[in-house]
């Protein structure tokens, strides 16, 4: 961002001077991904765990060689790729399955991101997008936390409705996440996403100006 960042709101946002390093939650069904891609637009570099979770898994992959030893080669299409619905069905009903898969995934992931953080610009607002954020204690590893909230019966509707799922797998996805009051507790900035999208957008570019404010630890400084 060495230029520095888009003019909104009537005026110029002058640019960071050092990288500030953020991550970004909310559980399944939050508007997550809708706030990532607002954030982006505003100037961030976002770096998104779902992204990076696919890369560390895709076909040739040591992590997909790992995933298959872990759970058998059903989790594989007849292509060789990831059967997500398969592994899915398997993870989510079970909780030592899950942590399993974690530990696979996960070291990966944080290791791909640390490569695109580096070679994001000096005055960069960084974003990691974490679904598992607060699952995971990585919160006081960042300069500043930003969950998008919203009360459990939307995160439901949203999933029924817009996904297709029952009501069943749904609470079941929720279920396998941290508790809103979990991810709030990590919190430095909250976002409401329970009104409009203008709405969200005033608050997500409200919550960026202050991120551009905010100072960076000093390993990152």
């Amino acid at each position: 961002m060495g230029g520095g960042l888009p003019a909104y709101g009537g005026g110029g946002i002058l640019p960071r001077v050092s990288r500030v390093r953020v991550g970004l939650t909310g559980g399944v069904a939050s508007g997550k991904s809708t706030v990532s891609a607002m954030l982006r637009e505003l100037g961030a570099v976002v770096i998104d765990a779902d992204v990076l979770a696919r890369e560390v898994v895709a076909p040739g992959t040591d992590g997909l060689r790992e995933v298959e030893a872990a759970f058998g080669p059903d989790v594989l299409t007849a292509d060789g790729e990831l059967d997500r619905p398969a592994l899915g069905a398997i993870v989510f009903a079970d909780e030592a399955a899950r942590r399993r898969l974690e530990q696979i995934v996960h070291p990966r992931v944080r290791a791909r991101g640390a490569e695109l953080e580096a070679a994001a610009g000096p005055d960069a607002v960084v974003v990691h997008d974490i679904p598992l954020l607060a699952e995971t204690g990585q919160a006081a590893s960042f300069d500043a936390v930003v969950v998008v909230d919203a009360p459990v019966e939307t995160q439901t509707e949203r999933m029924v409705s817009q996904r297709g799922m029952s009501r069943e797998d749904a609470a079941a996805r929720i279920a396998a996440q941290a508790s809103r009051e979990q991810r709030r507790a990590v919190a430095t900035y909250v976002i409401d996403n329970t009104g409009t999208l203008e709405d969200l957008r005033d608050r997500v570019t409200e919550v960026f100006e202050k991120l551009l404010a905010t100072p960076s630890a000093p390993s990152e400084g």
